[in-house]
């Protein structure tokens, strides 16, 4: 149950960053639903893996690199299909700042009105 919330949350906080930032749009709430699914797939399948490769440029960036990977994530999953896109790069930095702000928020909310 917490699961689908936590889904549904991670939804809304995309249609938040597309109204905020005129970069990213966000078709409906379904297109959000379904973004947020593969967003979410591609941060625990893909991530991972684009971490471990680029470790040395990580640690000779002091961890700097991981933020432009949160970025080439983000805009990946921006171009998969129709519903959710993403204009460029400095689009999805700033998208994904602010997705990780709301989506933060957002999850905070409901575990403080789960406990």
């Amino acid at each position: 149950m917490m699961l689908l919330l936590v889904w549904i949350l991670n939804a809304v906080a995309l249609l938040v960053v597309a109204y905020l930032l005129p970069g990213i749009t966000v078709a409906s709430f379904g297109s959000a639903l379904v973004a947020a699914l593969v967003l979410g797939l591609l941060n625990a399948v893909v991530k991972p893996l684009l971490i471990l490769l680029t470790l040395p440029l990580t640690v000779v960036t002091l961890g700097l690199f991981l933020l432009v990977l949160n970025v080439l994530v983000f805009w990946w999953a921006g171009s998969m299909f129709k519903g959710f896109q993403v204009d460029g790069f400095w689009w999805a930095a700033l998208g994904a700042l602010v997705y990780s702000v709301v989506s933060g928020a957002l999850a905070s909310l409901l575990l403080a009105s789960a406990a």
